[in-house]
């Protein structure tokens, strides 16, 4: 089972094209017209251990919302399609990663039944031309359109750039556990489906 997914979205706001190929191997191309989000997603697919292209234009001479957020639905989206009906996977994925002094957890549930726990405080408006308070917005729209259930946590730190990146590090390598394919391709539910 070929585990890709290819979207496209426009929207008077955002014009996106994503490829998405969950055993595709980690590699990157990314293009936001943000610096630090292209950074964040691009490590995010490094650490996850899959293949993400994107591309985004957007509103950015309003500001940075429509474009994390909208990419956040985007992928969110592409990993719901590529899973397909999730059967085979682990499911489950839970990883903290220390990026310097900071200290980020996340615990993930792959089930259908999408929520956001969303626990971290930045010092910083923003991090480069990227508005720190967006990263929980990119996080939600993630978890929604993807069907996650998402719990991300800064246990602390200083510094907001390596707050932000140990968030999606460790988002990233409970992904890469939670979509690693299990032996017997079994749905793991005592439901039978998710």
């Amino acid at each position: 089972m070929n585990r890709t997914a290819e979207i496209t979205r426009t929207t008077k706001e955002t014009d996106i094209a994503l490829t998405l190929d969950l055993d595709g191997g980690a590699k990157a191309e990314i293009s936001t017209g943000i610096g630090f989000l292209d950074h964040m997603l691009t490590a995010l697919a490094i650490h996850g251990g899959f293949s993400l292209k994107l591309t985004c234009n957007g509103d950015l001479n309003v500001d940075g919302h429509h474009t994390a957020e909208d990419i956040g639905i985007v992928l969110g989206m592409a990993f719901k399609e590529a899973l397909g009906d999730k059967a085979g996977i682990m499911r489950y994925g839970s990883a903290f990663i220390p990026m310097d002094e900071a200290l980020a957890f996340c615990s993930l549930d792959i089930s259908a039944r999408p929520f956001l726990v969303f626990n971290a405080q930045f010092t910083n408006e923003r991090v480069g031309e990227f508005d720190t308070c967006l990263t929980e917005e990119f996080m939600r729209a993630f978890a929604f359109n993807a069907g996650i259930t998402l719990h991300l946590r800064v246990e602390y730190g200083s510094n907001d750039h390596h707050k932000i990146e140990a968030l999606f590090k460790a988002m990233a390598y409970a992904l890469k556990a939670a979509i690693k394919r299990n032996e017997d391709g079994s749905v793991v539910s005592t439901k039978g489906v998710l």
